[in-house]
């Protein structure tokens, strides 16, 4: 037998695959195998892919949906109000700012009028069950009787706070509201102690801490609870302000923008969403109105002293024409006073003007420069004017220049005057440069969450999961799929017995009484009850293949086992002692696993009087051979489990017993705990004649075969060849395109 070492490699025999040979962790990927291996897995991927859209569709049902409402507004450019606004208005841009607005929409100044107008400082929440408490609510479940008495909350159950002020140490602290027996309620501070009394309508006050609370409606049971908490101003704008978008509507500066906010309720959505463009709309016409208030407030001051001024030009005007006995002005020097009186009076407009303009530009802007170039001409003309009235007599100079000042002054009261009316009357009119196009509206059905959406996304990644779960399982389980496998390690194969499904309704479950969990035991022969499984004639080919196992053998013993327990190795055994017990042969099985044996229940009897008592001396091994109801075929069963099996199968006395055994019987099959677990195989191999090695199909690892054999022969004991037990018609095996082979230095 050629024997592996880790410094050598096993040449590839003839008409192996490439990838046999290939050194240990370079093997090629099969892809065909791996979609094999999603074939034979389809329907745990069709369960978990289940599993998954059911978790999703009671998410969905579970979570608190949320809703989404919309306004427009326009932002119109402002009309000129002033002169000033006139002459700008060519200059300036035409369309709204609408960036600016949108930073207008989100400033504190509108998002905190609107929470206060809503309260939303005020914050109430019921107390529910976990995970489905919302739910319940949401649903409308009504309370079972069952839940009397109990703190949580259920559909149709809700309180109205209307007011609510505390002491700054209780501010965003959470406080409890009980309903109590008589119809009132309890207000239960952090440590359910109990801060004030109060009945629904009226105002509720105490002193230490200072609380005070109106709750206007309770629509609840006694024993039920909500959590109250009195937010900070910055904390309510920040609850509102995070819901709240705009957005602006067209492709550039139209103007036009949408006011979008989201929130669990749809009542408090549309109520706060108008709130918003209400207070966004009276913001504006505030802002409107200040101008005109502030030029009132600027004429209001002047209006005084002009009239002062006004009389005392009259007033120097007489008395000059008392003193100088009432002089009249030339036809010519008339003329010159009207043009003066014309000149002062566009004068003192653009001088109005320039105040305004004074507040919006600096001298360089245009329209700046524009009124200062005019005003300049004018000046030039008035000065033009006084040169021509210099050659007058002093008296008519004089006369001339008191009249100006009388009727200049005159006018710039009258302008005043008008100015502060028309002012007046644009501040009563002013209706700014915002409307509000469509108010709030919430749609009928929740933006999220989205059923369909979360069905698909949940099925989608139960599928991915458990197709890269399977895969992985796949690729780590390195079992034994074929014999080529086995043969590529030396061993060559005598039997590959396919998986029985008539086998499977033959075992039993036991449970030992050291052992938590049960296992399986054989409840009775396959080859018995299903003579014609395929299973069975595996076996009967395992048989004639005996023959060639038995050649060279120092006896017509054979010890059959396995690198790990639960692969097949009693089935094998037992199936094998009666299809050759069929043929004529006189057979024995022995029961060597004396910690776990259980091939007494496939004969329907106890352990007792078995080979634990024959080697420690108890029994005579005649006494303990047991005739079966098959023809030839005899068992001993595995004893009274001992403490120290290992000592008692190097006793002699073993050795002595298969040597008799041997001489009286054809065939004697020992049946042995599995070889990785405890060293009785390697035992029990230095006695028998021929040694048999099981391997489960997929189960057993090349790796673990290799180190079975190794330990068996480390100890002496020769592997004749291998059983690949429990085959099956796998879509990875039928798709790949080769088996995974293994070459070993």
């Amino acid at each position: 037998m050629t024997s592996l070492h880790t410094n050598t490699m096993v040449p590839p025999r003839q008409g192996m695959s490439p990838a046999s040979s290939m050194p240990h962790g370079e093997e090629h990927l099969d892809l065909g195998r791996l979609l094999g291996i999603l074939i034979d897995n389809k329907w745990k991927i069709i369960l978990m892919t289940l599993l998954f859209g059911i978790a999703g569709f009671v998410y969905s049902q579970l979570v608190t949906p949320i809703y989404q409402g919309d306004a427009l507004v326009q932002v119109e450019r402002a009309g000129g109000n002033t002169g000033a606004d006139e002459i700008a208005a060519m200059l300036t841009e035409e369309e709204p700012r609408t960036a600016a607005q949108v930073e207008i929409l989100r400033s504190r100044l509108i998002i905190g009028q609107a929470a206060s107008q809503q309260k939303l400082d005020i914050s109430v929440a019921p107390v529910v069950f976990p995970v489905v408490g919302n739910a319940i609510i949401r649903h409308e479940i009504l309370r079972p009787a069952f839940a009397e008495g109990r703190p949580e909350v259920w559909g149709g159950e809700s309180i109205n706070v209307e007011s609510l002020s505390v002491d700054p140490e209780l501010v965003n602290q959470p406080l409890t509201l009980e309903v109590a027996q008589d119809g009132g309620y309890r207000l239960l501070g952090m440590e359910e102690e109990v801060l004030l009394t109060g009945r629904p309508g009226e105002r509720s006050e105490a002193s230490t801490p200072w609380i005070e609370i109106r709750v206007s409606e309770i629509q609840a049971p006694p024993g039920a609870r909500f959590t109250i908490v009195k937010r900070s101003p910055q904390g309510a704008i920040n609850s509102l302000k995070s819901r709240f978008n705009v957005l602006q509507k067209g492709e550039s500066d139209t103007g036009v923008l949408e006011l979008i906010l989201t929130g669990p309720d749809r009542a408090e959505v549309e109520a706060s969403l108008n709130a918003i463009a209400e207070v966004y709309l009276a913001q504006n016409i505030a802002r409107q109105a200040a101008e005109a208030e502030k030029s009132l407030a600027f004429l209001d001051e002047q209006l005084p002293r002009v009239r002062e001024q006004l009389v005392e030009a009259e007033n120097r005007l007489n008395d000059y024409r008392t003193e100088q006995e009432s002089v009249d002005l030339s036809q010519e020097t008339q003329n010159v006073l009207t043009s003066m009186v014309d000149i002062e009076s566009r004068m003192n407009e653009l001088e109005m003007q320039e105040s305004e303009l004074s507040r919006r530009f600096t001298p360089n802007h245009p329209v700046y420069a524009a009124l200062l170039d005019k005003k300049a001409q004018l000046q030039r003309e008035r000065a033009n004017l006084e040169e021509r009235t210099s050659h007058l007599p002093e008296t008519q100079q004089q006369i001339l220049r008191m009249t100006r000042d009388v009727e200049v002054t005159q006018q710039i009261y009258v302008q005043l005057l008008n100015r502060m009316q028309e002012l007046n009357i644009a501040k009563a009119a002013t209706v700014g440069n915002v409307r509000i196009i469509d108010f709030a509206m919430v749609k009928p059905w929740p933006i999220k969450p989205r059923p369909a959406l979360i069905l698909v996304i949940a099925m989608l990644v139960g599928l991915l999961l458990a197709i890269c779960l399977i895969l992985l399982h796949g690729l780590l389980s390195k079992g034994v799929e074929s014999a080529e496998q086995l043969e590529d390690l030396g061993l060559p194969v005598y039997a590959t017995v396919p998986r029985s499904l008539d086998q499977m309704k033959l075992v039993k479950r036991i449970k030992y009484r050291k052992d938590k969990l049960s296992k399986h035991a054989i409840g009775s022969f396959l080859a018995k009850s299903h003579p014609t499984d395929m299973a069975v004639e595996a076996i009967r080919g395992l048989r004639t293949s005996l023959h060639f196992a038995m050649m060279d053998a120092r006896n017509n013993c054979i010890m059959i086992t396995g690198p790990s327990p639960g692969i097949g190795k009693s089935f094998i055994t037992i199936n094998l002692a009666f299809v050759c017990a069929q043929a004529g042969q006189k057979v024995l099985v022995i029961d060597s696993d004396m910690r776990k044996g259980n091939l007494h229940h496939t004969f329907k009897d106890k352990s007792e009087k078995g080979l634990s008592e024959v080697i420690s001396g108890k029994l005579a091994a005649e006494k303990a051979i047991r005739a079966s109801d098959v023809p030839g075929l005899h068992y001993m069963t595995r004893g009274v489990a001992p403490p120290n099996p290992s000592e008692l199968l190097m006793r002699q006395e073993f050795a002595e017993m298969v040597h008799e055994v041997s001489q009286a019987y054809d065939l004697v099959f020992i049946d042995t705990p599995p070889i990785l677990a405890v060293t009785d195989a390697s035992i029990i191999g230095k006695v028998a004649g021929t040694s048999l090695l099981v391997a489960r199909f997929g189960v057993n690892p090349l790796r673990e075969v290799r180190i079975a054999v190794r330990r068996l022969e480390t100890t002496g004991v020769e592997v004749k060849g291998c059983i690949l037990n429990a085959i099956e018609k796998t879509a990875a095996i039928s798709y790949g395109y080769g088996y995974y082979n293994y070459s070993y230095k």
